[in-house]
């Protein structure tokens, strides 16, 4: 008896900018399309930053991502940075230490050399940094005008890091919500880097890999952390919706706690933008057992670059699958996911 077809939820009638943009509409096309399609009976089960294999009874995490992001340089990165340093996050915040990588170059006929060796060797020094070697490739050239000069495409393998077992069904009220730092630092570096908008300020991208911060906080804390993502595109709050979703549990942060920059804040009340909805490239965020929470924050505030951590929240059993913010003045509300688009190709 042949098994039922998959159901397939997905009803838009095109595609539009807003399904890659990490929020509402990015959710709604893999859960509808993708993963019933693809994932088949693991259709069901949440998504993470990396998936897990196990091969010959070794247990390894693998990743993918791309980077389109518009310009190729800006203040504190470029596109060959981010693409190893986000790879590498999504392994770190799942768990693992990055060990290899595999690099696409999509470009466009009429790049200058010039560019393109400057992100060769800005992927070649980011990786050495990071400490993860880059083991092979490919390259493709499409027509002039159909690349936006240049994608980067990555694959990267992991092994776990020891101590570490992170599940958003392991979250329990009563746990902390940790933030490794300021937020809002790279989507608002991009978006005025494109010179679009008739705004100067003092920022730069936090694009970096938050392995030693991981490491450090696993060596220390380990037993008591139950989750991590990056809040990449769609920002913090997007990440914590599908925390709450996939634990049924209601996270609740203190908006006064999460750390922005004078500039980003800035930036995002004269754009009408919220920050927690503002990409990061250099940020993660845990979330530890209420009796492990001093430890943890004082593992990453000993890593370099984790000098802010703070813990902004709290994990509660009401209302379930929700996300609450207690404002300044002492009320609340309901934080929802990213809806639309507002800061296109910034990763």
């Amino acid at each position: 008896m042949s098994a039922a077809p998959p159901k397939i939820r997905f009803r838009d009638s095109q595609i539009e900018m807003a399904h890659g943009a990490g929020g509402k509409a990015s959710r709604r096309l893999v859960e509808g399309l993708f993963a019933p399609l693809l994932f088949g009976a693991r259709s069901a089960e949440p998504l993470g930053d990396a998936a897990h294999i196990c091969i010959n009874g070794s247990r390894l995490a693998i990743t993918t991502d791309s980077f389109v992001v518009n310009p190729l340089r800006f203040p504190g990165g470029s596109i060959g940075e981010l693409a190893v340093n986000g790879t590498v996050n999504d392994l770190a915040v799942s768990g693992a230490r990055a060990e290899s990588l595999v690099v696409t170059y999509v470009l466009e006929a009429g790049l200058p050399t010039d560019i393109l060796e400057a992100e060769v060797r800005a992927m070649a020094t980011a990786a050495e940094r990071a400490g993860v070697a880059i083991v092979g490739g490919d390259t493709k050239v499409v027509e002039h005008g159909k690349a936006d000069r240049m994608y980067i495409s990555t694959a990267g393998v992991g092994q776990f890091l020891p101590g570490l077992t992170l599940t958003a069904q392991s979250v329990r009220p009563g746990d902390k919500v940790l933030l490794s730092g300021s937020i809002g630092d790279h989507g608002i570096t991009i978006l005025l880097a494109r010179g679009e908008l008739d705004l100067e300020a003092e920022i730069s991208s936090d694009t970096r890999s938050v392995l030693p911060m991981v490491q450090s906080l696993a060596a220390t804390a380990g037993e008591g952390v139950r989750w991590m993502r990056d809040p990449t595109r769609g920002g913090v709050a997007t990440c914590l919706n599908e925390l709450a979703r996939d634990c049924d549990l209601c996270v609740l942060i203190r908006e006064e706690s999460v750390p922005v920059r004078d500039p980003v804040r800035g930036a995002c009340e004269l754009l009408g933008l919220d920050p927690l909805h503002i990409a990061n490239e250099g940020q993660f965020l845990a979330v530890v057992s209420a009796e492990y929470a001093d430890a943890a924050i004082a593992a990453v505030r000993s890593s370099p670059g984790g000098q802010d951590c703070v813990i902004i929240g709290e994990v509660r059993e009401q209302p379930s699958s929700t996300v609450l913010g207690v404002t300044g003045y002492g009320g609340t509300r309901v934080i929802d996911m990213l809806v639309g688009d507002p800061l296109p190709r910034i990763c």
